[in-house]
């Protein structure tokens, strides 16, 4: 499978009337701090931009994402989200299980080293 991830976009601010940038279907989606980088959720989604939007809201995220961090709500200034649209959920799952796969080769061959 060829990555199609979405550039990272920072989360827009409600209050001025912005808005998530994200497919309303399957996909899979990445979440994490802008400044140290560390992710903060990732998983298949049946609606992504719903997801992404959940993520803020503790809670209504786990039950919704593959794998999220538990952690104090984050400032959304601070968060950066990417996707990676796909045509079903079927296909969100494997693409989310070959990424996590190919992050643990990586990471097993820096081990090593």
């Amino acid at each position: 499978m060829v990555a199609r991830w979405t550039d990272w976009k920072s989360y827009p601010d409600a209050y001025h009337g912005e808005s998530i940038h994200a497919p309303v279907g399957p996909g899979v989606y990445e979440v994490c701090d802008a400044v140290t980088r560390e992710q903060v959720a990732f998983g298949p989604a049946t609606n992504v931009a719903r997801t992404l939007s959940a993520v803020l809201m503790r809670g209504k995220a786990s039950r919704l994402s593959y794998m999220l961090f538990s952690r104090p709500k984050q400032n959304r200034g601070t968060l950066e989200y990417r996707a990676w649209p796909t045509a079903t959920l079927a296909d969100a799952r494997v693409a989310a299980n070959q990424i996590l796969d190919q992050r643990e080769a990586i990471f097993r061959r820096l081990v090593r080293a």
